[in-house]
C-alpha cells in the first residue's frame, strides 16, 4: 500500500525490450532501505524490485514490467531518460499523509488542458467513460502516483489544483496537454460502487 506522496524523481537508465521489459531506474532513494522482493510505486504502479545497486551514478534499482502493464499503463511509453514518480510502500508506523493507493492502475487518463493560476496550476483530467462514475468533487484520485484532490467533475473531465510544492517535485512540471497519465480511482468509490451493483 502507499500514500500517493512521492518521494523521489527517478530516472529510467535502461530498458531491455527483450520479452517482458526489464527497466532500471536511478534514484535518490536509499535503496540499501529496500530489500529485493520490495514494492515501489513508478508512476503509480506498483512494482517489484528484481535487482538493485549503487555506483558513480548513485543507487538503481530493476524492475520486469509485463506486457499486461505495458499496455494499460504509460509504462509502454517511457524511454531512457524518463522521468519517474517513486514511492516504496508503506512501513507499519508510517504517517499517511494522503490517501490509500494500492499502485494498481485502473486505466489511461489525458491532460487536457494546464492553466496557470497565481502560484499554482489547475489541470483538466478527461478520464475512460467507464471510470467516469468514481470520480467525485473533493473526493480523492491517483494521477501518476500522486496523491490529489478532485476539485470539480463535469462529465468524464475533473479538474486538479496544482500547489507549487508538488508541481515541483513530481513530474507534473513535465507533462504537456495530450498526455497520458495513469489513473487509480479511489479505494473506497470502487468498493461503494461495487456494494450499490449487489444490491
Amino acid at each position: 500500500m502507499f500514500t500517493g506522496l512521492i518521494q523521489d524523481i527517478g530516472r529510467v537508465r535502461s530498458i531491455d525490450k527483450d520479452g517482458d521489459w526489464r527497466i532500471v531506474i536511478e534514484t535518490n532513494m536509499d535503496m540499501s532501505r529496500h530489500d529485493i522482493g520490495a514494492s515501489i510505486a513508478c508512476s503509480g504502479c506498483c512494482l517489484t524490485v528484481v535487482e538493485k545497486g549503487a555506483d558513480a551514478d548513485g543507487d538503481w534499482f530493476a524492475v520486469d514490467v509485463s506486457h499486461e502493464s505495458l499496455g494499460l499503463t504509460v509504462i509502454g511509453s517511457w524511454e531512457e531518460g524518463a522521468r519517474v514518480n517513486l514511492e516504496p510502500s508503506l512501513r507499519l508506523g508510517d504517517e499517511m499523509g494522503g490517501h490509500i493507493v494500492s499502485g494498481h492502475v485502473d486505466g489511461l487518463a489525458e491532460l487536457t488542458e494546464i492553466k496557470e493560476d497565481h502560484d499554482s496550476w489547475r489541470l483538466s483530467i478527461r478520464v475512460p467513460h467507464d471510470l467516469a462514475g468514481f470520480i467525485a468533487s473533493k473526493g480523492s484520485v491517483a494521477l501518476d502516483g500522486i496523491s490529489l484532490t478532485v476539485n470539480e467533475v463535469e462529465g468524464d473531465v475533473f479538474g486538479v489544483n496544482i500547489i507549487p510544492h508538488t508541481w515541483e517535485h513530481t513530474t507534473l512540471s513535465n507533462r504537456r496537454v495530450g498526455d497520458n497519465l495513469n489513473l487509480e480511482i479511489d479505494m473506497l468509490a470502487r468498493y461503494v460502487a461495487r456494494m450499490l451493483q449487489q444490491r
